[in-house]
């Protein structure tokens, strides 16, 4: 039986990045997704023709994803066939992140509702289109996932994935001190021991 595995990196990152998880995952065809989009609604569109060609090969198949790449992943693989997901620091509520963006600087709806686009000094832009947008497509997920995060996420917080985490079923870690970029070697390790804890527990229950 093949089995593939996607993985989905986050903002700034590569599909190279799924090197780093070709060993952890035995048994598995591992390929990084290398995509252009930059909204859920492109992401939709983009991912679905790389998934179609991607699943013809694999009897089953699972993602791993990280950060804005998990936000994508649940817009555009919602209703494709997936045996488990995997998330680190995954964004869940996009909303509340926007709006907390909006709050740091002091900008209020109405005046994003007017200049549609304002730039920010950390060069992200806040867009009220992707606002609305989001507001008006809540993520529905019924994949069996398992999320990974830190203690000290900047962007979502731990209360934000546990409320996530709760309304889908899916089983929460959190790193002490962990940050939203898992990088240091320390937090590479906690990720492997992570991964490779809930696989062994999987292939025990497969043995059986």
């Amino acid at each position: 039986m093949k089995k593939g595995l996607i993985y989905i990196h986050g903002k700034g990152g590569t599909p190279a990045e799924a090197e780093h998880y070709r060993p952890l995952f035995a048994g598995y065809d591992v390929v990084g997704l290398d995509y252009r989009a930059q909204t859920p609604w492109e992401a939709k569109e983009e991912f679905a023709d790389f998934f179609a060609k991607f699943t013809a090969k694999y009897s089953t198949v699972s993602i791993i994803a990280n950060s804005i790449g998990a936000f994508f992943a649940m817009h555009a693989f919602a209703d494709a066939k997936i045996e488990k997901a995997f998330f680190i620091s995954p964004i869940v509520d996009m909303e509340k992140l926007i709006t907390d963006m909006m709050r740091s600087i002091g900008v209020s709806e109405e005046e994003l509702r007017q200049k549609e686009v304002i730039k920010t000094a950390w060069g992200e832009d806040l867009s009220w289109n992707y606002l609305l947008w989001v507001r008006k497509h809540q993520l529905v997920w019924k994949i069996p996932t398992y999320i990974l995060c830190g203690s000290n996420d900047n962007l979502q917080s731990t209360d934000t994935i546990r409320s996530f985490a709760d309304k889908i079923g899916a089983e929460v870690t959190v790193m002490t001190n962990g940050e939203h970029w898992f990088h240091t070697n320390e937090q590479m390790q906690f990720l492997d021991n992570w991964l490779g804890n809930i696989l062994s527990k999987q292939t025990k229950r497969t043995s059986y």
